[in-house]
């Protein structure tokens, strides 16, 4: 499985199987990204596919320079848990 960013949709997305996740931002000023949904498909959940759209986007965020906001529920707990490894881009 691979992580795929489509800017244009402000989206990371990630397909196995003919099944699909997807991990949904905004970037409310040019140095913010705040990650807003995450949605993985029934039939890949507890795969780990959004804990990998999660790793993908924080890395994203980093190698651009971007603080996070995690209005997403799973984003929030996610980097609440890797707190140690994301503590330096969060907003």
């Amino acid at each position: 499985m691979s992580v795929h960013h489509h800017s244009d949709d402000q989206e990371f997305t990630i397909s196995k199987d003919g099944f699909s996740g997807e991990l949904a931002y905004a970037r409310p000023t040019k140095d913010l990204i705040d990650f807003t949904h995450t949605f993985v498909d029934e039939n890949l959940r507890g795969q780990g596919v959004a804990e990998e759209l999660a790793r993908a986007a924080l890395a994203f965020a980093r190698e651009n320079h971007l603080k996070v906001k995690t209005t997403c529920t799973f984003m929030h707990g996610f980097v609440k848990r890797h707190h140690d490894e994301y503590a330096d881009i969060l907003a």
